[in-house]
């Protein structure tokens, strides 16, 4: 299953109560969902999962819940780095233990690291599991750029280094990523306003956090182009653009628990101190997944 990972992946919210704890209940319906829906993978304990703000205990529950919940279905991506190398083996062990499909590691954050670091951070971590790793460019939370020369020397130096989720943003490394380097590693882009273009070009998959508001849209634009209809990908991508523009111009984790809720299944706020969506991006979110439903007036 894992070798030949692509498609779509949702980056999965994590629901909280009113108490703030983790609504495993919600959760599995919120994996449910996007299995029901047709994706080719769900990710646990990502960015869109609030990770900065789960403690270790609960991004193994997290973890261990939706690997199980999920049961085989679809392929588990779990996210287990963190700010230090011994933090994020103990993780990626233990999301190894659980049956998570593949292992997906931010790079440390907070202290300021060099590049040199962080290769050797990833290869340390890479070497004390099997399973196959993903690595998650998100230099903005980061500071470290992993560029795609540095990224061809990893997955060639260490076996199972097969994935990138390129939340850089930057559309130029992106297709440096697809077009040069596609022979040694499959290229995830994690920045939703590209899935259309990504998967045009020819990515390995998109990882979007808007695929718990709309998983059924995403696929069938996923779906289009995978049967070389681009002209019907892009009259589809057309018309769910207005969604995710109004998802990703707003806060981007509180508008996708806002839009979720919105599409019936009610994931909760963010945990403190991240703020619920305000009124007026509620109502831009709510308007365009409307017209998407053809019930604008």
């Amino acid at each position: 299953m894992t070798n030949n990972l692509n498609g779509v992946l949702t980056a999965l919210v994590t629901p909280f109560d009113g108490d703030e704890s983790i609504d495993l209940p919600v959760l599995k319906k919120v994996v449910d969902r996007s299995i029901e829906s047709g994706v080719d993978g769900v990710v646990a304990a990502g960015s869109t999962a609030e990770v900065g703000a789960l403690s270790p205990d609960e991004r193994l529950r997290l973890v261990d819940t939706v690997v199980e919940h999920t049961a085989g279905r679809v392929p588990v991506v779990a996210q287990t780095g963190a700010t230090s190398t011994a933090e994020a083996i103990r993780l990626s062990r233990a999301a190894e233990r659980s049956g998570a499909d593949v292992l997906m590691l931010v790079t440390p954050f907070y202290e300021p690291i060099s590049l040199d670091e962080t290769v050797a951070y990833l290869k340390d971590v890479a070497a004390s599991v099997e399973l196959p790793i993903m690595l998650y460019n998100i230099p903005a939370a980061t500071g470290v750029n992993l560029d795609p020369e540095t990224v061809r020397g990893l997955a060639e130096s260490t076996g199972n280094i097969r994935y990138i989720k390129d939340s850089s943003a930057n559309w130029e490394q992106a297709l440096q990523l697809i077009h040069h380097h596609g022979d040694v590693i499959g290229t995830f882009i994690g920045w939703d306003v590209y899935i259309y273009s990504a998967l045009v070009e020819g990515a390995a998959g998109v990882m979007a956090g808007a695929a718990n508001v709309v998983p059924e849209e995403i696929v069938a634009v996923r779906r289009s182009i995978a049967d070389g209809d681009l002209s019907g990908a892009l009259a589809q991508w057309k018309a769910l653009y207005p969604v995710i523009d109004s998802l990703i111009s707003a806060p981007f984790i509180p508008a996708v628990k806002a839009g979720t809720g919105l599409r019936g299944l009610d994931v909760g706020s963010p945990r403190r101190p991240t703020a619920p969506l305000d009124a007026a991006s509620t109502a831009r979110v709510e308007e365009a997944l409307a017209a998407i439903r053809g019930e604008a007036q």
